[in-house]
């Protein structure tokens, strides 16, 4: 029983010791998560200004437009945006588990409307490449066999719009060149401390339905895209200087990196959210674990004792 007893003093110094480090991380990723929710709060009233912005160019028929061109999609870049580090408890997995929902269906995803809403399938076999966001992305690519374009791992924890530049960058020349038919994005979106939910997001091309179908998951500025509605009007009848095709050509780059940007900041107060209850709930199993081992010992010590008692009481008896 000494024996036990003494392992079990050892098994609870070494959860304690854990208990610290857990503890700790906790605190840390407290603070990281209270500036990046700051910042993605700040950035998000842009970004869904952006959106609506967006709602209504892609109202425009203009063929010299890049942007807004839609042909058959024969090859689609996926941007899964996930973390560097591990111990955030399911935000990596779950956005692995939503990036295997979309590759399971290649043809559907790769599906568009044209103008008269009629919808398009592709011909043939879609290929799928992954430009991966956080060095957790690289398993996407490795478990469906898929090529990994690029890894940008070295972005900071407090991301700067300078952080996203090359990566928009990217994407809007490998879709004007085109490379790629179609741009989709998956990311984080932090709703609040205890829930986050994966989103997918089309980058490329404009299209009003899938922009129409992000506006209607935003809680404030479905009534107020509702309300400029009745008073649309055509933009088409404005009048514009230099050209329309060069104020689109330079606009519709800003409000990519606007919604790329937005993305990788929702990911981020995600992944500290995330990592924060990961750690709470880390040190919280680690107390219930000490009390555990410390009923156990205090169990083991009292056997211990109560033999050491019967043996002293038997040899006193053996001596009468």
């Amino acid at each position: 029983m000494a024996v036990s007893a003494k392992a079990i003093k050892t098994r609870i110094k070494s959860v304690k010791n854990t208990k610290k480090i857990t503890k700790a991380m906790e605190m840390v990723s407290a603070a990281k998560m209270r500036r990046s929710v700051d910042a993605a709060l700040a950035t998000r009233m842009y970004a869904n200004l952006c959106l609506e912005l967006l709602h209504h160019l892609s109202h425009i028929d203009e063929p010299n437009v890049a942007f807004l061109q839609k042909r058959p999609v024969q090859n689609i870049l996926l941007i899964p945006i996930t973390s560097n580090r591990g111990l955030c408890g399911s935000f990596n997995s779950n956005v692995i588990k939503q990036a295997g929902r979309f590759l399971a269906d290649k043809q559907n995803i790769a599906a568009f409307r044209d103008k008269d809403g009629e919808e398009i399938l592709p011909e043939g076999d879609v290929k799928v490449d992954i430009l991966g966001v956080g060095k957790k992305s690289a398993l996407i690519a490795k478990r469906n066999n898929l090529d990994l374009v690029a890894v940008f791992d070295k972005l900071s924890e407090k991301p700067s719009y300078d952080d996203i530049l090359p990566i928009t960058q990217m994407i809007t020349e490998g879709f004007i060149e085109k490379k790629y038919d179609k741009i989709a994005l998956i990311y984080t979106h932090f709703e609040s401390t205890l829930k986050q939910t994966v989103k997918v997001r089309q980058l490329l091309p404009v299209s009003e339905s899938e922009i129409r179908k992000m506006i209607d998951q935003l809680p404030h500025a479905v009534q107020e895209v509702e309300k400029k509605e009745e008073d649309f009007f055509p933009i088409e009848n404005y009048l514009f200087e230099p050209t329309m095709e060069e104020i689109l050509e330079m606009v519709l780059p800003r409000l990519i990196e606007v919604q790329l940007f937005e993305a990788v900041l929702e990911s981020a107060a995600s992944e500290h959210s995330a990592r924060m209850m990961a750690m709470k709930n880390a040190s919280e199993a680690a107390g219930e674990m000490i009390d555990s081992l410390t009923l156990t010992f205090n169990k083991a010590r009292q056997a211990a004792i109560t033999q050491e008692i019967s043996e002293i009481a038997g040899g006193a008896a053996a001596l009468e």
